[in-house]
């Protein structure tokens, strides 16, 4: 059994599912499952793996909180009692998964059904096909690389200059398997000390921030504001009513906003002084990382913010050596985090899956994400995507 706990998955699937609770309790979603490097060959060929993939699952719908981590949830400052109260009673329930073998040697996975019950599958049902893919693929896994490699980044982090460069863990979906990602955070606790006094920052992943006392980190990712598209007023003011809702639900806290949703130029022209002044910081998950920061910061500039008071999260596809980088061109211009995923957990000499599940649907109307990396973009609907850069006004990949 590769999930354990309904804890194995990342903060910010509490954090949105709370929201979801109070303010879209009745939206109805569909996710879908894509394996980016699929056309590689010998890679994301997961159909003789689906029979695997479904008792895995079949067996994460059979857990339930303890109360250990009921406690563990409600001891934090913004998640609310009756939230808690909710998870009580909360279960997976597999008619809401759909899991298919394609002609093709992928597979199919569609997520269907209630908001509010389906939001906690995407982190672990992908860790499931990740550990199902590694263990059938590499009986025999050379972890004996795995630990050099671990030991040569943790070199480069300890490098003369850097004892200010904090990293975090943001490696759950795409990790090697679940002993292998203890492994390495409990390294780099050892090695780089954790929390304030550490350079290592924290984890996404909140049953082992609960396990190894570290600090459990996320608010909001893309589904949240994808959602909004359908939730909202009127499509054009889909962003900002995301970003009030959450707003309204937190008060303040959790304040880092997600800035590529529709693109930069777009969440620039939403982003206003009551925005910048509201929200902590903000979060860069595709484009061109150095672009984006010193855009924030002009941005930032321009509405009468103090850019040293706000931090910037990069996340998008890190390695040390470019996170090394980001912090040399950023460093004392503005409060900094990096989260590093695939690259920390799944970094044992074999091409990791480039797996994503992401919504599509909410309340029957198609949503989608209008990346800085075209790659990135998910929707199967042309139309919508065309009316979408139109409404927002972003000129179509070239």
């Amino acid at each position: 059994m590769i999930i354990t706990s309904l804890l194995d998955t990342d903060l910010y699937k509490f954090t949105m599912m709370q929201v979801v609770l109070h303010q879209f309790p009745g939206a109805q979603v569909e996710y879908r499952f894509k394996c980016r490097n699929a056309g590689s060959p010998g890679i994301g060929k997961l159909a003789p793996y689906v029979n695997e993939i479904r008792e895995e699952i079949r067996s994460l719908c059979s857990l339930h909180f303890k109360d250990a981590e009921l406690s563990y949830l409600r001891a934090m400052r913004f998640i609310k009692s009756d939230f808690v109260d909710f998870l009580g009673l909360f279960r997976l329930n597999e008619k809401y998964v759909s899991v298919q073998a394609l002609p093709s040697g992928e597979i199919e996975v569609v997520i269907e059904g209630p908001w509010l019950h389906t939001i906690l599958f995407e982190i672990p049902v992908l860790a499931i096909i990740n550990e199902v893919y590694f263990r059938n693929t590499q009986k025999l896994a050379d972890v004996m690389e795995g630990r050099k490699r671990l030991d040569t980044k943790i070199g480069q982090l300890q490098a003369d200059g850097l004892s200010e460069l904090k990293i975090a863990d943001y490696g759950t979906r795409r990790r090697f398997g679940q002993a292998w990602h203890e492994e390495v955070l409990r390294t780099l606790i050892a090695r780089l000390g954790a929390g304030a006094a550490g350079q290592f920052a924290g984890t996404s992943n909140v049953l082992f921030a609960m396990k190894l006392g570290l600090t459990p980190l996320g608010t909001m990712a893309h589904e949240y504001l994808q959602a909004c598209q359908a939730l909202g007023p009127r499509l054009r003011d889909s962003q900002v009513f995301g970003f009030e809702s959450w707003a309204k639900e937190y008060r303040g806290d959790l304040g880092i906003a997600l800035s590529d949703v529709y693109g930069m130029s777009a969440f620039l022209r939403d982003f206003d002084m009551y925005f910048c002044k509201l929200f902590d910081g903000a979060r860069h998950d595709s484009g061109d990382p150095f672009e984006w920061g010193e855009r924030m910061l002009a941005h930032y500039a321009k509405n009468r913010v103090d850019p040293k008071t706000k931090t910037l999260i990069f996340s998008d596809g890190l390695t040390v050596p470019r996170t090394v980088e980001l912090y040399q061109q950023f460093r004392g211009r503005c409060q900094l985090a990096f989260g590093i995923g695939t690259n920390l957990t799944n970094d044992l000499g074999y091409e990791p899956l480039q797996i994503v599940i992401k919504m599509i649907r909410c309340n029957g109307q198609p949503v989608a994400k209008l990346s800085d990396t075209p790659s990135k973009n998910m929707c199967d609907d042309e139309k919508y995507l065309a009316y979408l850069r139109q409404v927002f006004d972003i000129a179509a990949p070239g």
